[in-house]
């Protein structure tokens, strides 16, 4: 990845923990609220873009990791975090403690849903186009269904965030900066990963993957590791869905969370992380910011995506970047 985009990342990840610190202070819940569902968003739609653009693989599945990442981290912390929580808080500042026991319970979502992407990555990938879409979606709809089924997470109840045996552990999380410091760490490994020298791989899959096995890639491994890679991320996105709520639901992680996904990458522009951000934001933001005009909102809402499409086929950004090069071109 070269110096410009290094640069342009850590810009943006010192505004981002500078609106953590500033926001909370006057911005009313409502829209704090928005604002930690805008950066679940984003970190969905950039680990989807490692797939769906840079690899050129087609999944719309991408719900389902959310779902076992959102699930297995509740589990993790109602069960067992709840305790070395409360333990921490009475060794430690509650700060520190928090900040030590939160990167636990987004590992335990995230790995758990690399697991389910490599299990279900071998089989599915060696699939194309349609065929690998009905196999992730196919997954996406058992791993819900099943949710449904074990009561130990609530059933079809839902489950609480909440221990009632260590009322002292307060297991949501508050502010932004969980959900913001994970934003950054998608933004800067998948950029890593596709502007790097081996990021070429990735590329040449989806340019013409025949063509990639005749030079000696390794297809069915660079699709794999792109998939283990984005369903981390995903079931990280669950994790922090699910404990910034404070209550997790398969409703949440239904086809249609896993198709909204694939419109941020596509309106963003596929191959474009920064497109897939601007997307996220913005598509996250739409449909709550004219919630005033009533029953209009979603007509609305659905004519700018189509007139999106109309006047940028190729997404907003297409496959470009904005870096700070582009920037200067821009305003410089």
């Amino acid at each position: 990845m070269s110096s410009k985009r290094v640069a342009a990342f850590a810009l943006v990840a010192i505004v981002l923990l500078a609106l953590d610190a500033w926001l909370p202070s006057w911005l009313n819940p409502y829209y704090a609220t928005i604002v930690t569902r805008i950066g679940i968003a984003v970190v969905a739609a950039v680990s989807l873009q490692l797939v769906n653009g840079f690899t050129g693989q087609f999944s719309i599945g991408h719900a389902g990791f959310m779902a076992v990442g959102a699930y297995t981290s509740a589990a993790f912390s109602v069960y067992v975090g709840a305790g070395w929580l409360e333990s921490l808080l009475g060794l430690l500042p509650a700060p520190l403690a928090r900040s030590l026991f939160y990167p636990l319970v987004l590992a335990s979502g995230g790995l758990a849903a690399a697991v389910a992407g490599f299990v279900v990555g071998i089989p599915a990938l060696r699939l194309r186009g349609d065929y690998l879409a009905i196999a992730t979606l196919g997954f996406a709809e058992v791993i819900r269904i099943a949710i449904l089924n074990v009561d130990a997470v609530g059933g079809a109840r839902g489950f609480s965030i909440h221990a009632a045996e260590h009322p002292a552990a307060d297991l949501r999380f508050e502010g932004f900066g969980a959900v913001y410091a994970v934003v950054v760490v998608t933004i800067v490994v998948v950029a890593r990963l596709v502007y790097s020298s081996g990021g070429l791989s990735f590329r040449a899959v989806r340019e013409d993957e025949v063509a990639a096995t005749s030079i000696g890639i390794a297809t069915t491994r660079i699709k794999v590791e792109a998939f283990v890679v984005a369903s981390f991320f995903a079931g990280v996105a669950g994790a922090l869905f699910a404990h910034s709520e404070g209550y997790v639901h398969t409703n949440s992680f239904a086809f249609l969370r896993s198709f909204e996904i694939v419109v941020f990458v596509v309106l963003g522009g596929l191959g474009s992380i920064t497109g897939a951000v601007l997307a996220a934001a913005v598509l996250t933001a739409a449909p709550e910011l004219l919630r005033g005009l009533g029953e209009w909102r979603m007509v609305l809402y659905s004519l700018l995506l189509i007139g999106t499409m109309l006047l940028r086929p190729q997404g907003l950004l297409g496959n470009r970047e904005i870096d700070l090069g582009w920037l200067r071109k821009r305003f410089g």
